[in-house]
């Protein structure tokens, strides 16, 4: 069994600041992780190798700095990192990211796709439902559990008021959330293994792609501002008796035309 995780390099977002003026984010000196709930995919697929004794390919398009989120992954346990990496992949929106995807997973063997349900830096959970598109697969998300079957895959999957059980046959793509896996440490052997390791960087001359689809040209949405959440003023304090709260507070809604 071959399986594919798609992963991606992500600022913390606990960290995360924004130019006041350019509306942009201030990656400098931001520290970058591995997005959540891609993580908890390859807890996932690291699972299932041992079940299976599975091969795990880890998949990433981004900048040379991905190169140590890979890294991550090859110490917790996966076989293979390829990291998309080219300027022609730049500024690509979730339709040209996931058509770029496909066509690096095109020239591969593989039996299943595993992904995180979304990123944290975007939260859009497009990538993925893309993905299986450009690739005609069926896919199923929410997923909190899985396991190998004689002819593909059992799945639990998480609706807002259930748990479904779904057997899905053949290749197929899961999107995962980070919640229902806890991902596992490195070892520090694993540690050691993986920067004695080759990460793959693949142009796009290396895979199944029409150039004009890829990075900012090939990208049919554009963001056209970005701004933190601003904070609310703060409220005014009063200490009076019940009777005058009730007249204050009957004042304002008058004000306000509320009745």
């Amino acid at each position: 069994m071959n399986i594919i995780v798609c992963v991606k390099q992500v600022p913390d977002t606990t960290e995360i600041k924004i130019d006041p003026v350019k509306g942009t984010l201030i990656r400098d000196g931001v520290p970058s992780i591995m997005n959540p709930d891609d993580k908890g995919g390859l807890e996932l697929a690291l699972r299932l190798k041992e079940q299976t004794g599975a091969t795990v390919t880890l998949v990433s398009m981004g900048p040379p700095q991905a190169d140590k989120m890979l890294r991550d992954g090859l110490a917790m346990g996966a076989d293979r990192a390829i990291l998309l990496s080219d300027r022609r992949f730049a500024g690509a929106d979730t339709l040209a990211t996931s058509y770029a995807l496909a066509g690096c997973i095109k020239t591969l063997d593989y039996d299943l796709i595993i992904a995180g349900r979304q990123a944290i830096d975007g939260d859009t959970a497009q990538v993925a439902p893309q993905l299986a598109e450009h690739l005609d697969l069926p896919q199923v998300s929410y997923v909190i559990d899985a396991v190998k079957t004689d002819n593909g895959v059992r799945v639990k999957k998480e609706t807002e008021d259930s748990v479904q059980t779904l057997e899905v046959e053949g290749k197929c793509v899961l999107t995962v959330l980070a919640s229902a896996f806890k991902a596992r440490y490195m070892s520090v052997e694993g540690i050691i293994d993986a920067y004695n390791r080759e990460v793959e960087v693949w142009s796009a001359d290396q895979i199944d792609v029409d150039e004009n689809l890829l990075g900012l040209k090939g990208s049919p949405t554009k963001v056209h501002k970005s701004f933190p959440k601003s904070l609310k003023e703060p409220g005014e304090v009063f200490e009076l008796s019940d009777e005058e709260a009730v007249e204050l507070i009957v004042s304002r809604l008058k004000e306000k035309h509320i009745i």
